[in-house]
């Protein structure tokens, strides 16, 4: 009877305990959209090591493909709509492609608040989304948030004083950017980054502000001639970027799955990101100064000159913020408190 009993319960039970096995075993496969090309350093330095951690650590359960130079159609102000109602499972952008949609972000982005090491920047951007800009992302599941070092000028001509921009018809990445370049004096145009090398070619556009890191997967370098750095921190902009993924999708992962993806997302994850900028902008930057290009690095007093003229633009969006309910003041002190506490001893 005993024996009866116990391959009763056997025959009854394995159906459950292969299903079980079966959840346990399942494989995913997440798509992950961006807006560069497939030789990007953020593609190859950032999302494929990215990816593949992730696949190692899952041992082979989770899989995420990467399409680069948006493969799967529609336009880089739509990706993060993309992942938001599931077109895809991953993107990655700037907030800056959808200007006001997230509007707290843009501390980050105002002139001469960021530090020039994305690093810093990363950590701060990272630590802001966890306590204070969470709920303008809430429609999705922000993996991590960062920003990039230093921007630069890259210009048909040289630009060493204010008066150089002078009417200088630039490519601007966020909003910010674009109004602190017109306080400048200079002509802003939004374009999303793949667009500025046909806009160039038309005479749209005389230049572009873009970090060092991107310059080689927009062959910018071979266009223009002229780059002019900011030096020192606060620098002049920094465009700030999250890795986005739809929320249904998340949550339906396996509870290990999940885990996998939450030990590779955070402050993990922008460490990653913003390593690509602080090690590969410096590889970029030997690379333009090999081809004869002018590197141009702007005074300590024109810097300063810079800084009380954008001043304004700060001005405009703490008041514009306020009005939309957001601390913005407080928000503000709270950035530069941080920028000030994670850049202590970075050079």
């Amino acid at each position: 009877m005993t024996t009866r009993r116990t391959a009763l319960f056997g025959a009854l039970a394995t159906p459950a305990m292969l299903a079980a096995r079966g959840a346990q075993a399942q494989e995913v496969t997440l798509r992950l959209h961006h807006f560069l090309p497939a030789v990007s350093n953020v593609h190859r330095h950032f999302l494929m090591p990215w990816a593949q951690k992730i696949n190692a650590e899952s041992q082979g359960r989770l899989r995420v493909q990467i399409f680069p130079a948006m493969q799967l159609g529609g336009a880089p102000p739509q990706l993060y709509d993309q992942a938001k109602d599931g077109v895809v499972d991953i993107i990655w952008t700037l907030p800056g492609n959808t200007p006001g949609r997230f509007p707290s972000i843009e501390v980050i982005e105002l002139p001469f608040v960021a530090h020039k090491r994305a690093s810093v920047n990363a950590r701060v951007v990272q630590e802001l989304y966890e306590t204070r800009f969470r709920q303008e992302f809430a429609d999705t599941q922000i993996l991590c948030a960062w920003a990039h070092d230093a921007g630069v000028i890259h210009a048909r001509r040289e630009v060493r004083r204010q008066e150089d921009l002078n009417g200088l018809k630039l490519r601007f990445p966020t909003r910010q950017a674009g109004e602190a370049l017109r306080a400048l004096g200079a002509a802003p145009i939004g374009l999303p980054i793949p667009q500025v090398p046909e806009a160039l070619a038309q005479g749209v556009i005389d230049g572009a502000v873009v970090p060092w890191e991107v310059v080689p997967s927009i062959r910018l370098h071979e266009t223009l001639r002229n780059h002019t750095e900011i030096a020192g921190s606060p620098t002049f902009y920094v465009a700030s970027f999250v890795l986005a993924m739809n929320k249904a999708k998340y949550e339906a992962l396996p509870a290990d799955l999940r885990r996998v993806l939450d030990a590779n997302s955070g402050q993990v994850a922008a460490a990653m990101a913003a390593k690509v900028w602080d090690e590969q902008g410096p590889v970029v930057e030997e690379m333009v100064r090999r081809r004869n290009n002018a590197i141009i690095e702007l005074s300590a007093e024109e810097t300063q000159r810079w800084t009380r003229t954008t001043q304004p633009v700060i001005d405009n969006w703490v008041r514009a913020m306020s009005e939309r309910n957001i601390q913005a003041a407080a928000l503000l002190e709270e950035t530069r408190a941080l920028i000030a506490r994670y850049g202590q001893g970075v050079t």
